[in-house]
Formats: structure tokens, C-alpha cells, sequence
């Protein structure tokens, strides 16, 4: 059976995630007066670093085979923080998009529990969209429901044109998760003579 995408990694605990934002950002300083002209482009993606901790055989195959499955970067993978897989806000309710075609930083939203402040906290995780249209975002600011509610969330990454979530579509609070694809065309791992295997990867998130 062909491998469809994108492929859902094995629950193995990780020993260790680093995720670093990217921008594109062009600067140009002045040679003379050291004055700087900033011009922000469209490009923000996630950066991911994951290594597992040693493991035997049986925890292993099914990740490295995973892993292979991707063919490098042809494919892609859902993946999260699963370090902070709940939020510091509230966030009770069944919160949606409201409203199609958003792109930018800020997200109109609603069916928040009204009236609540901190529904979200600066630092929390969202999804948009689930399969090969999720997303992973963080929470900028601390966002408050108000008595409809309603909250507009600020966000990181912005939401790019060509990803834009639907009119009510869920908000995934709980366990978020992206799309991802690895930086590499190949996937190494190691075994030691205890038989334990060694194992990491590089990723990037899709815009």
C-alpha cells in the first residue's frame, strides 16, 4: 500500500526539542550614517530540532521506519510541543474561525465561553486547519473573550494567504500540532553494541 501523506509519527518520547521561529527580514544600513531601512517579507516558518532518547529495537523500528517512509522531503508529518500540550489560558468553550479568508497575525474568533478573561495566554499553542492544511501557531498577547464570545488572537506565524482557515473551523487548543517536513533527503540512526538505537531529526515547518 503507498504511503500517504501526511504520516503520523509514533508516540516514542523525545529527550530533547528545539523549535526556533524564522523570518525573512532584509536590513539595509546606511555605510555612511549607519541609518538601517527594515522591510519584513511574508516568510515565517518553524524550525525543529527533535533527538530521542536511547531506545531498544521494538520503540525504535516503528519510528525509523516512520521516518523512512517520508522519502526525505517529499513528505510531510504532523508534530507538536509535547512538552506544553495544553494551554495557560482558560480556553473553554469550542472555539472556531469566524470569518474565511483571514491572513496576517491577528485571527477574529468565537464560541469562546463568553466573558472571559485570559482565555488564551501569550505563549499558548493553536492549530488551524487538521492533515495536510494544519498549522501550528503561538499566541502572542493574552486574549480575552468578550460577552459574545468573541476574541481576536494575535499569532506567530502569520497566516499566510495561500493557508487560509475556513469560516468556522475548529481552533485545536489541546495537543496542537503542524505540518512538517524534514530538512534533509535521507534519515541516519545509529545502534550500539547494547543493541539501543540513536536516533534524530531536523524539520520545517510548512508556511
Amino acid at each position: 500500500m503507498a504511503t500517504s501523506f501526511p504520516v503520523s509519527l509514533p508516540t516514542t518520547g523525545t529527550m530533547r526539542i528545539a523549535l526556533r521561529q524564522q523570518s525573512v527580514v532584509a536590513v539595509g544600513t546606511s555605510p555612511y550614517t549607519l541609518e538601517q531601512q527594515v522591510q519584513r517579507h511574508q516568510g515565517q516558518v518553524w524550525r525543529l530540532d527533535v533527538s530521542y532518547p536511547p531506545m531498544p529495537r521494538a520503540l525504535a523500528e516503528p519510528l525509523v521506519a516512520a521516518l523512512c517512509s517520508l522519502n526525505g522531503r517529499e513528505g510531510t508529518f504532523l508534530f507538536g510541543d509535547s512538552a506544553n500540550k495544553t494551554p495557560r489560558g482558560v480556553a473553554t468553550g469550542t472555539p472556531l474561525v469566524n470569518g474565511g479568508s483571514q491572513s496576517g497575525e491577528d485571527l477574529v474568533t468565537d464560541g469562546w465561553t463568553s466573558g472571559v478573561t485570559g482565555i488564551l495566554k501569550a505563549g499558548d499553542w493553536i492549530q488551524l486547519g487538521s492533515a495536510s492544511t494544519a498549522r501550528l501557531h503561538k499566541v502572542l498577547a493574552d486574549a480575552n473573550s468578550n460577552g459574545s464570545g468573541q476574541a481576536t488572537l494575535t499569532l506567530w506565524p502569520r497566516i499566510s494567504p495561500v493557508a487560509t482557515p475556513a469560516d468556522n473551523s475548529a481552533i485545536v487548543t489541546s495537543y496542537p500540532k503542524g505540518l512538517f517536513r524534514l530538512e534533509a533527503d535521507g534519515q541516519d540512526w545509529d545502534v550500539d553494541t547494547a543493541k539501543f538505537y540513536g536516533l534524530a531529526f531536523t524539520a520545517m515547518s510548512l508556511p
